[in-house]
């Protein structure tokens, strides 16, 4: 258990069957599928239909590995880099960096907890990610409404580089993770870099509890933004309270989030997110459903946008699956104005085209 709240929680590994080779493994994951999106919130902008890769989760592939030190201490270690499947060009975030989906080596123990550095996960991202039944895929990902877009609220930060975090043991299921990046990348949902080791420093800590069916959290972090970065941003502060109950016939999940950005100049912008989800897994077979909200408010002017989905998974084996979402967002008199831009809502796993409100996929995923 502790082994794969430190995956959630610092790599945000899913938990794939893996060929070993001595102490490192090599794993992946290749997804394609069909998208169709519409109802775009954009004048001018019709439907679009596309063969797509990564649509239920992002290809990789990647190599993680333990080494044992003696008196239960072992050096661990992550390289992941992304690719598309359908061209077979590497997708790299951050400019076009190799490993920038993961690169991180430190140190772990049973009894001391574990310790990391380098590009690594967000445990805020890795943890909601975890508690949505959509994940961070397809139409109905609760990053549609929430945002990953610094633009658009940055209520989400997928990735910090520069960054350490600390897992610590499992106390009856109880455990913190803490991370702080010096220099985070975080201006934009691909991560665009400042030019100050000032810039951008993010501080989070996760505690939680997990303990057979129960699964809860709550994450608070802490974005200082730097001058360079040309966005007029100060501050931003957010808390997160998530968890799930598996109750065997269905799992409910659900979140509420809560975030505050201080622009350098004006007022502040709220951003108030949260979402209640579903699934009914039987046999072979996986039917889920969500509903996520956001409304933002900067002085006396506020919008809401709200964005349901359904989907459906079937295994074929443990590493193969065939999937398919729908996903509708709706927005009041206000959110165009106001919501889209303090969020990603397009329901869409690429949240910056189109602003398209309706979406539906279609795919298979091998995992390696």
């Amino acid at each position: 258990m502790q082994k794969k709240l430190i995956a959630l929680a610092i790599a945000g590994l899913a938990s794939t069957a893996a060929f070993a080779q001595s102490n490192v493994q090599i794993y992946g994951a290749i997804d394609m599928g069909y998208s169709y999106r519409g109802d775009s919130y954009i004048n001018g902008v019709k439907s679009q239909s596309a063969i797509d890769s990564g649509i239920s989760d992002g290809n990789r592939l990647g190599f993680k590995g333990t080494e044992d030190l003696g008196n239960g201490l072992k050096a661990v270690f992550t390289l992941e880099t992304g690719f598309l499947a359908d061209t077979g060009v590497y997708d790299g975030f951050a400019g076009g960096g190799l490993f920038t989906r993961q690169a991180l080596v430190g140190l772990s123990s049973d009894s001391l907890g574990t310790v990391v550095a380098g590009r690594l996960y967000n445990p805020q991202y890795a943890f909601l990610t975890s508690i949505d039944p959509f994940g961070e895929g397809t139409v109905g990902t609760y990053l549609n409404v929430v945002g990953n877009d610094v633009s658009g609220g940055l209520a989400v930060i997928p990735r910090l580089s520069n960054a350490v975090a600390y897992v610590s043991p499992s106390f009856s299921g109880f455990n913190v993770t803490a991370a702080y990046s010096s220099h985070g990348d975080v201006a934009s949902s691909q991560d665009r870099v400042g030019n100050s080791d000032n810039n951008n420093r993010v501080f989070g800590i996760l505690p939680r509890y997990t303990n057979g069916p129960i699964d809860i959290g709550l994450n608070y972090h802490r974005i200082s933004f730097g001058e360079d970065i040309g966005l007029g941003l100060d501050d931003l502060r957010n808390w997160t309270l998530g968890g799930s109950y598996d109750f065997g016939v269905v799992k409910l999940a659900a979140f509420y989030a809560d975030t505050r950005i201080d622009p350098v100049a004006g007022d502040d912008l709220k951003i108030k997110n949260w979402m209640v989800g579903a699934t009914v897994p039987f046999g072979k077979h996986a039917v889920k459903v969500s509903y996520n909200q956001s409304k933002a408010k900067v002085a006396d002017v506020d919008g809401t946008s709200k964005q349901w989905a359904v989907g459906y998974n079937y295994s074929l084996s443990k590493r193969t699956s065939l999937y398919t979402a729908y996903a509708d967002i709706s927005n009041d008199q206000g959110a165009n104005d106001l919501v889209r831009t303090s969020t990603s809502s397009d329901a869409s796993n690429d949240a910056s085209v189109g602003g398209y409100q309706r979406g539906f996929n279609i795919g298979i995923m091998h995992t390696f």
